[in-house]
């Protein structure tokens, strides 16, 4: 078992006691997901790194892990997209602003944001997998000038799907990213492109290898096939990084809900290099 808790950090407060975090503001995104403003107590900010994850519980009904979309560049309030699809993220959704979720941490791995300064970043997301990735995007937007060229691609089943679109608007219009969208079941009102999200990658330049960062974050059937899209631009295992939650449930590594083989993601990760999860194949199928 690779993943262990010293003695020092199972006593850390924030592993078992969540603290109250207000709600201060939400947002209908589809029909299934909204997205939630917490505020921590006296407004402190929650202190996490990109890719990173918190444990929300609902006295009542229980807790769930879920990813934080925002970056710790905007520390005033952090955010959650919540997509409903159980008892605790059906009670979520029936709070109102002014009530109070338990949180504990920031947990598990996020991204390595000293590894990504200064080179090209390519990020692919599809479906929800734009939620957790959402955060590394604003950081670097936040912080343009420490990377070098800027990609992000993004793909959804159908138009409905598609998650924060004041974002998308935004990010269409930003010169210093170059992104793309895509859906595979488009409607009569959708004008942009269609197909899954691999065909976005006929309108990316040339990558640089020596120099880019690949992000992938989506479902195990996108992740096979933008890997083999990644890997024939030459970019090395060793650069290419995934963000899982595969069956995450307490949060430290306790309950054993999300082990692989020997690696627990929720402490491990969610954030893995290619490289590792590769050997890891329970994780990605």
């Amino acid at each position: 078992m690779s993943a262990t808790i010293s003695a020092g950090a199972i006593q850390e407060p924030g592993l078992y006691v969540p603290e109250p975090g207000m709600i201060t503001k939400i947002r209908r995104l589809t029909e299934y997901e909204r997205l939630f403003d917490i505020e921590m107590p006296g407004g402190r900010p929650l202190g996490h790194a990109p890719g990173q994850f918190v444990q929300v519980s609902v006295f009542g009904f229980g807790e769930c892990p879920i990813s934080i979309c925002s970056s710790p560049t905007r520390p005033q309030v952090f955010q959650m997209c919540i997509r409903r699809v159980g008892m605790v993220t059906e009670a979520i959704h029936r709070m109102s602003v002014g009530d109070v979720l338990g949180i504990r941490g920031p947990l598990g791995h996020g991204f390595n944001v000293d590894e990504l300064h200064g080179k090209d970043i390519l990020i692919v997301a599809g479906g929800l997998g734009l939620a957790p990735v959402r955060s590394l995007i604003q950081y670097v937007l936040d912080e343009r000038d420490r990377f070098g060229e800027f990609y992000v691609l993004y793909g959804a089943r159908q138009p409905a799907d598609l998650l924060f679109a004041d974002d998308l608007t935004h990010w269409r219009l930003d010169p210093r990213l170059h992104f793309e969208v895509t859906v595979d079941r488009p409607d009569e009102q959708w004008r942009g492109k269609t197909g899954v999200v691999t065909t976005l990658f006929r309108g990316l330049p040339r990558l640089d290898p020596s120099t880019t960062k690949a992000v992938i974050v989506g479902p195990p059937v996108m992740f096979k096939f933008v890997v083999l899209e990644v890997l024939a631009r030459g970019i090395p295992q060793s650069s290419i990084y995934c963000s899982l939650e595969r069956r995450m449930k307490c949060g430290i590594g306790k309950c054993g809900n999300c082990q692989a083989n020997d690696v627990y993601v929720c402490l491990d990760g969610p954030v893995f290099k290619y490289g590792r999860l590769k050997a890891m194949r329970e994780a990605v199928e």
